[in-house]
């Protein structure tokens, strides 16, 4: 995804005040701003204007920034940032796993909301004469690198990528996956994997929204894309 010189960004919250603040930030930083105060209205903007990034408040009148999110990643890619007075991890993750690039919680300093937009525009942005990093899985040694550089993994997180990453291509249910981290049975639910999954994304893909590597089969499950991997 090339990033035009100044991207227009969508801000998608009801308080007008907030709104009028938060545009005044972004415009003095460079970010042309398009204002929506309801969800209805934010998806109506985002179908008539070409956007380079969006920003959610989770609370709004009609319908909420979760189903916003939801109907933006169907029609687009273009990055989400979410904002929410509410900070648990069951929220974050929920976030991430619908498609968000990244998760505020208020209050927040506007620096920090700023320097995250720059960051989040610069991993979407591919540079001219820039190569793809390589994923590389080592089982024995249970490590991960990405172009060289290790990444931490949680038990779980391992265990889905390696058995993704073992037969690439193949469409993984959700009920094969949780075998694979539960070999000895017990009661999970299968929602547990959308959640590893969000965060495993988070870690191995340049942008978590459009991963490269671990592909969702609507309807069905996840698979490892048919592309080069890395050995080690």
């Amino acid at each position: 995804m090339s990033v035009p010189d100044n991207p227009r960004v969508l801000l998608v919250e009801d308080d007008r005040k907030t709104s009028a603040l938060l545009t005044l930030h972004l415009e003095s930083a460079g970010f042309p701003t398009s204002v929506a105060h309801c969800g209805q209205q934010a998806i109506e903007l985002a179908s008539q204007s070409k956007l380079s990034f969006a920003i959610l408040d989770v609370m709004l009148p009609d319908f909420d920034g979760w189903e916003v999110c939801r109907r933006l990643r169907a029609m687009s890619s273009v990055p989400i940032l979410m904002l929410s007075a509410l900070g648990d991890a069951h929220q974050r993750v929920r976030g991430l796993t619908l498609g968000a690039d990244d998760y505020m919680q208020k209050p927040f300093s506007f620096a920090e909301l700023i320097a995250r937009i720059r960051a989040i525009l610069r991993r979407v942005q591919t540079p001219m004469g820039s190569t793809e990093a390589g994923l590389a899985l080592n089982s024995d040694k249970r490590r991960v690198c990405i172009d060289g550089r290790p990444v931490f993994l949680t038990r779980s997180e391992f265990r889905l990528l390696d058995a993704l990453m073992a037969r690439p291509g193949h469409v993984f249910g959700r009920d094969e996956l949780l075998r694979c981290l539960y070999p000895n049975g017990g009661i999970v639910v299968e929602r547990v994997i959308d959640v590893h999954i969000g965060q495993l994304r988070q870690k191995i893909e340049a942008v978590p929204s459009r991963p490269r590597y671990v592909l969702t089969e609507r309807g069905f499950g996840y698979r490892f894309a048919d592309r080069e991997i890395a050995s080690t």
